[in-house]
C-alpha cells in the first residue's frame, strides 16, 4: 500500500499559520492535497497534524486527517518523527512525503516519482536540483565546469515504509529526480510565500506549459 502525508503543525514561526494561509486564492496546504487527491498512485492520503483548524481546512479539501500528538508538533520535533508516527498508524509498503511549503506541483509529477522508485528499487528518492553553490574565495572554477551536488528540493520524497519504522530516512539506493526550477520554489519566509503566489497566480498556465515540454 502506498501512503501519501502531508505534515502541518500550527505552530509555524516564520510565517504565522503559513499551512493555511490563503495563496493565489486558496489555502497554502490545498495544492497540495488537490494534487494528491488527483495522483493515480497513492492509495491513501493524509494530512498529520495536531491543530483544529488545520485539520478543518484540510478535511474541506478532501483529506483525511491523522491525529498528531503534541510533542510531534514542537519546534523540535523532526519530520522522522512525524512519518514514523503515520506508519505505526496505518499499515503502509511505502511512504510518499508531500510538503505543503512546496505548492508548486502536479499530481503527475507525484505519480512519476513513485514510478521510477519502484521500477528503479531504490530504498529512496527525492526530487532536487543540481546546486552549484560555493563559498566565496573558495573556488577558482568557472561556474560551468562546478560539478556541484544534488540538493533534494523538499517537493516529493518517497521511501520505503520498513526504513522508517527503522529510523532511517535515505536507505542505501538512492534515487534522484531533477525537476523544473519551478518545483524547487520552497516556502521558507515571506520572500519565498511572494514568489510562489506570483507562479501560482499570474504565471501558472506558462509555467505548467514549460513543465509539460
Amino acid at each position: 500500500m502506498i501512503l501519501g502525508i502531508t505534515p502541518a503543525r500550527g505552530g509555524s514561526k516564520g510565517i504565522p499559520r503559513k499551512n493555511i494561509k490563503e495563496i493565489a486564492g486558496k489555502p497554502l496546504i490545498a495544492w497540495t492535497i488537490e494534487a494528491a487527491k488527483s495522483a493515480k498512485l497513492l492509495d491513501r492520503y493524509i494530512v498529520s497534524t495536531e491543530d483544529t483548524e488545520i485539520a478543518r481546512v484540510s478535511r474541506k479539501y478532501g483529506a483525511e486527517i491523522l491525529k498528531r500528538p503534541a510533542c510531534l508538533a514542537t519546534d523540535k520535533a523532526s519530520t522522522l518523527g512525524v512519518l514514523q508516527h503515520a506508519v505505526r498508524q496505518i499499515p503502509c509498503d511505502i511512504v510518499v512525503l508531500l510538503q505543503a511549503t512546496s505548492a508548486i506541483r502536479k499530481s503527475t509529477l507525484i505519480d512519476e516519482c513513485i514510478r521510477e522508485f519502484i521500477d528503479n528499487k531504490y530504498d529512496s528518492l527525492s526530487t532536487g536540483f543540481m546546486c552549484k553553490y560555493v563559498e566565496y574565495a573558495k573556488n577558482e572554477l568557472r561556474r560551468q565546469d562546478i560539478k556541484g551536488f544534488f540538493h533534494d528540493d523538499g517537493n516529493v520524497y518517497v521511501l520505503k515504509a520498513d526504513l522508517v519504522r527503522k529510523g532511517d530516512r535515505y536507505g542505501r539506493k538512492t534515487g534522484r529526480k531533477i525537476v523544473s526550477r519551478w518545483e524547487n520554489v520552497e516556502i521558507d519566509d515571506e520572500f519565498d510565500f511572494w514568489l510562489t503566489e506570483k507562479i501560482l497566480k499570474d504565471s501558472y498556465k506558462e509555467v505548467i506549459r514549460e513543465i509539460c515540454a
